[in-house]
């Protein structure tokens, strides 16, 4: 299934039926009066979030919701059907913004959270509703109230993830994430291989953990250079970044502080969150040049860095404890 995280839609609630104008006519019944019912409610439009769902593809090729409208009132006081409610189904995750992307009208974070987004038009009254001791036979009725005019929203989905995994395109993200959980991401040997976002479970002596893969980042992305920031949405709500960063590259504290340059610039409280900094592909140096490149990189970034490699494991058990320390301390906290 393709990925989609973003997705406008339009939505309309329903139209209250009519009221109606009706008199009970029957044999032997001399005064049978006004019987004319109400009409029904019009649909409204709900939002609920779902687990089961991790894209908003579907969203692509259906684009406008409109609820039910509410049938009319008939004859012998039956009042007409409310028009079914339309419940549109999104990823937990989902952000609802308001057709300009200024406001976030809701934030769809737990399985099964509803919203009522739009109330469905009421019904009109039927004669029957004015019959009073001086109007024995009114003809009056009122129309159903409209439902809401089209309203144009955006859907945003921000997959819900404990840590994220960023770094520079071939720092080894995939590879990461494909050596720590069942996940099956693209891997290749040049940049770019991940165009949209990953998970995977992590699984650390009973303290499992989701984790997110999102596309490199490179010097510009903020600006819009590469893949851009776009993905970075993916990882607000995790508790902790791990920042990975090829060990074998000329400058790999030069990377590290452009990483982190174009986190601050992209806000939404990435630069202020928990990280972990691992030199990755350190099978590729050697024991004895990867501790060197590594003290290098604590003195140059004040930050001490984890040694891993992906592909042998070397160093991925620590990392991944000290990460679920930080998940679990954060959940409990």
């Amino acid at each position: 299934m393709k990925f989609l995280d973003e997705a406008k839609i339009y939505v309309k609630s329903g139209d209250g039926g009519s009221g109606c104008v009706s008199f009970h006519r029957e044999k032997f019944v001399e005064f049978g009066g006004p019987d004319g019912g109400d009409g029904g409610r019009g649909g409204h439009i709900i939002f609920e979030a779902v687990k089961d769902v991790n894209t908003l593809i579907d969203f692509r090729y259906t684009q406008h919701f409109r609820a039910p409208n509410g049938n009319h009132g008939m004859g012998r006081n039956r009042s007409g059907a409310a028009g079914g409610d339309l419940v549109i189904k999104v990823p937990v995750g989902t952000e609802i913004l308001s057709e300009d992307k200024e406001e976030i009208i809701a934030d769809m974070i737990e399985p099964g959270q509803r919203l009522m987004f739009l109330k469905g038009g009421d019904g009109g009254f039927g004669n029957l509703h004015y019959k009073t001791a001086t109007n024995q036979a009114p003809r009056k009725k009122l129309p159903g109230w409209p439902g809401s005019d089209e309203v144009g929203l955006w859907l945003r989905l921000k997959l819900i993830a404990h840590a994220g995994l960023l770094g520079m395109p071939n720092a080894g993200k995939s590879t990461f994430l494909s050596r720590v959980s069942a996940a099956k991401p693209k891997i290749a040997d040049y940049p770019f291989t991940t165009l949209h976002p990953n998970l995977g479970v992590v699984k650390t002596t009973g303290r499992d953990f989701v984790l997110a893969d999102i596309p490199g980042l490179i010097e510009g992305a903020s600006e819009g250079t590469g893949l851009g920031t776009r993905f970075l949405g993916h990882v607000e709500r995790t508790s902790v970044l791990i920042h990975l960063v090829d060990i074998t590259q000329d400058d790999p504290a030069g990377a590290y502080k452009m990483l982190r340059k174009e986190l601050k610039k992209y806000g939404e409280g990435l630069y202020e969150k928990a990280e972990m900094v691992a030199l990755n592909k350190a099978d590729a140096l050697g024991k004895e040049l990867s501790a060197d490149v590594a003290k290098d990189f604590a003195k140059k970034t004040k930050t001490k860095p984890f040694v891993i490699s992906a592909v042998s494991g070397e160093g991925m058990d620590t990392l991944l404890s000290k990460v679920a320390d930080v998940i679990f301390d954060t959940h409990e906290n």
